[in-house]
């Protein structure tokens, strides 16, 4: 039986009501994935009023969603998405960047799409 990869990894950093979210994502996420992820995001997040986000998403590694993680990925954007001020998302295939396009319809702040992490940390500290 072949093992297959995925899944999210996340770091979390925080100055009084700023956060900076890194995510690096990889193989095709399930829902299983984001019933790990979303109460760690949800905790974080639940102890300051009115955070403000800046998140770096690595999406290089990223085959897709099943269905159903799709759907959790986009109730987390609806939950969180008035609390972004910029996401980075670095990828390395068109149809990454036309996910982030669509992206920026559910979230308040500005979603770019970089080809490299170094030009989406430099636009994340501008």
């Amino acid at each position: 039986m072949k093992n297959i990869r995925h899944g999210l990894s996340i770091g979390i950093e925080r100055a009084n009501s700023h956060f900076f979210l890194s995510l690096k994502v990889s193989g095709k996420l399930t829902h299983e994935d984001y019933q790990i992820i979303t109460p760690m995001i949800d905790s974080a997040l639940s102890t300051v009023t009115k955070p403000k986000i800046n998140a770096l998403v690595d999406v290089t590694e990223l085959e897709g969603w099943e269905l159903r993680a799709a759907w959790d990925d986009f109730k987390l954007g609806l939950k969180h998405g008035s609390e972004f001020e910029k996401i980075a998302i670095f990828g390395n295939k068109k149809w990454q960047k036309t996910i982030s396009k669509i992206g920026s319809w559910f979230i308040a702040g500005e979603i770019k799409y970089f080809e490299n992490e170094k030009d989406g940390l430099a636009w994340l500290s501008e």
